[in-house]
């Protein structure tokens, strides 16, 4: 049991503190049974390693650190392992990669219930396996997920200067003080158009050669490996899920026509809505529906995005047209921040946020007369650096968490 202790000393030496994702701080780190999910590489282990650096002195053995997928969960138990570590003193018990290690919500959901003082935090990046066990832990996981980078981590990460996250509301009532503070500091535009290609996932900044190369991994794991395990598609139809993604990567934002779609690759209507359905769950694609209260498993989508602006810019054949990529940027950082998006149809706005607000995104030149009649209308504006009235920098949404 002392090699656990040696890994985790080991890990630990090698954590970076130079930036601390804001994500750190919207985590109720005191509940006693915490899941950390989100997709491969947007910097889960690491957070977890940063956390316990900052909280935990050097050598103290209240904490244990593991990833279940090592060699040593193939000889030993999360069930024994937590048993040993109460029984010495233990008293917070990380265990990443939580969804390698077959039956684990069953298990800790032992766990949880036997030891009452243990505080335990997990992790995952299969989130189709993690939804998978959740009912095993209804009631006593509490669950986060863990997106990619957003534009203002990027830009703090990239320039080493410090920039503090800002709420939805307070940016669409005070966008010009806030854009003016920033530009004080830098020149968002400078660094927008490489976010939009490279910016989302941490390890960017790992080794920046191989980025696409490590992107285009993840994607292939998930539909390969993943999708074919948890959610039983066959394995000679995972050519056709890369097929779809392809088709969806060239798609211009306007509505979606899934006959069409499934005739070009050759499967039925209801499969390619079931795919749909998956590759969402896996965060490799975004469905947008007009409204949500009245939304099926298999319901058409009203749009279809990339997850983020970076799958996109990796799967497109050529250049992506600018009206996705705008889209894809503003969606993905919406709901990253935890709003609710909703496609606003073609006659009312591009999207619907959290209900209340209507917002149209576009270039600099977009006008107001789609939207004129919203008392809560507003338009995000790619390559402007000033708010205006109700027109906002559409990079300004990058900052929202």
């Amino acid at each position: 049991m002392e090699k656990l202790f040696e890994r985790h000393d080991e890990y630990l030496n090698t954590v970076p503190m130079d930036f601390i994702r804001n994500f750190m701080y919207t985590i109720n780190w005191d509940s006693r049974l915490i899941c950390i999910k989100g997709p491969k590489g947007v910097g889960k282990s690491t957070l977890i390693l940063q956390k316990i650096k900052r909280d935990f002195a050097d050598g103290d053995r209240h904490v244990l650190y593991c990833s279940a997928d090592t060699g040593y969960f193939s000889t030993h138990t999360l069930a024994d392992t937590a048993d040993w570590f109460v029984k010495t003193g233990g008293q917070y018990l990380f265990i990443d990669e939580i969804h390698k290690y077959d039956g684990w919500s069953q298990e800790l959901k032992e766990i949880y219930d036997l030891y009452k003082n243990l505080h335990i935090v997990v992790s995952g990046s299969s989130l189709l396996e993690i939804n998978n066990g959740k009912a095993d832990l209804s009631r006593r996981m509490i669950e986060y997920e863990m997106p990619g980078m957003s534009f203002r981590e990027y830009l703090c990460f990239t320039t080493g200067l410090d920039f503090v996250p800002t709420k939805l509301d307070n940016l669409l009532r005070n966008a010009s003080a806030i854009c003016n503070e920033i530009k004080q500091k830098c020149h968002p535009l400078e660094h927008f158009s490489q976010y939009l290609k490279t910016g989302y996932y941490p390890f960017y900044f790992e080794d920046k050669a191989t980025y696409n190369y490590r992107v285009e991994n993840i994607m292939n794991y998930t539909i390969d490996t993943e999708l074919t395990a948890q959610r039983n598609i066959e394995p000679g139809n995972t050519r056709k899920i890369k097929a779809l993604l392809q088709i969806i990567s060239g798609l211009v934002p306007f509505e979606v026509d899934i006959a069409k779609i499934s005739r070009n690759i050759g499967i039925q209507r209801l499969t390619t809505l079931k795919y749909l359905k998956n590759l969402e769950e896996a965060r490799i694609i975004r469905r947008l529906f007009t409204d949500l209260n009245s939304t099926g498993d298999l319901q058409k989508p009203d749009k279809i995005l990339l997850d983020n602006s970076n799958l996109l810019h990796i799967l497109s054949l050529e250049t992506p047209e600018k009206g996705t990529v705008r889209e894809t940027f503003f969606c993905n950082q919406l709901a990253s921040a935890g709003h609710v998006v909703e496609y606003g149809g073609m006659k009312r706005g591009d999207f619907r946020i959290d209900r209340k607000y209507i917002i149209e995104v576009g270039g600099r030149d977009k006008d107001f007369s789609q939207i004129k009649d919203e008392d809560n209308g507003y338009i995000a504006a790619d390559d402007i650096d000033s708010g205006l009235f109700r027109k906002i920098p559409l990079w300004a949404f990058g900052f929202l968490y």
